[in-house]
């Protein structure tokens, strides 16, 4: 391994932890304890990788520090879950960037998770049903095994509307895969949750439709929902041992 891909390691080693420290400071300990762990396994790589004994040494001190943070940060955030009472903040800025449903939902995705409930009122438009499919392609990719989503949103009843083919498109798309989505409809829904069944509760104010339109189908951020500037909202997470039942 090259001195440049070392270097490399640990300057993304070094991006993650100060992203771990700044999450941490600021109160939200479940995204921490996640870029904590990524963190130290990127030092152990560098550690590996690293042939001289004061340098070894460094790394080995660094990494039993961070490793006791997050061992601290984990007892925490299990103990205020067990007593019911986590609550964490996250506030998108107009125009903040970083906010895909990827990097949002990641930290409360656990291999454990085997079921989502999604109650949006504004899953009807094409840029909407957009956002679903993408947020539902999350799931798919993520490293548990989600069998069934639940949606709950509003009818479209316009003439020509492509909600109903869309959503019928997408069963056939996720069933091939192994994953059931059910679709029910209120007229009179209005609260925006996401429910998973490992206990996470996420409220976002402007439900999965945060983002901005982009410019243009080949601007920056088109594709990639990463590069793509959100709407200013609040997002609010809990944890409850009793999901199934609210």
């Amino acid at each position: 391994m090259t001195q440049n891909h070392v270097s490399g390691m640990e300057a993304s080693a070094v991006s993650v932890l100060k992203r771990a420290v700044e999450l941490d400071q600021g109160g939200r300990f479940q995204e921490s304890l996640v870029c904590y762990q990524e963190g130290i396994q990127l030092l152990m790589d560098v550690l590996k990788a690293v042939k001289d004994d004061s340098k070894r040494g460094h790394f080995r001190d660094k990494i039993k520090g961070y490793m006791d943070r997050a061992e601290q940060i984990k007892s925490h955030v299990n103990q205020v879950k067990e007593d019911g009472k986590y609550h964490e903040q996250i506030r998108i800025a107009e125009d903040a960037t970083g906010y895909s449903y990827e990097a949002l939902f990641k930290p409360y995705i656990s291999s454990l998770l085997t079921e989502v409930w999604v109650e949006d009122p504004y899953i009807r438009h094409i840029h909407q049903l957009y956002n679903f499919l993408r947020f539902c392609e999350m799931l798919v990719k993520a490293p548990c095994k989600v069998k069934r989503i639940h949606l709950l949103t509003t009818q479209d009843e316009a003439e020509n509307c492509q909600q109903s083919y869309a959503l019928d498109e997408m069963k056939q798309s996720l069933s091939a895969l192994g994953m059931t989505l059910d679709v029910e409809y209120s007229s009179t829904i209005h609260d925006r949750e996401i429910r998973f069944d490992n206990g996470w509760i996420i409220k976002i104010g402007r439900g999965l439709d945060y983002f901005k339109r982009p410019k243009g189908r080949f601007s920056v951020g088109y594709c990639d929902y990463d590069l793509r500037q959100c709407q200013e909202t609040t997002v609010d997470i809990f944890h409850t041992k009793h999901t199934k039942s609210l």
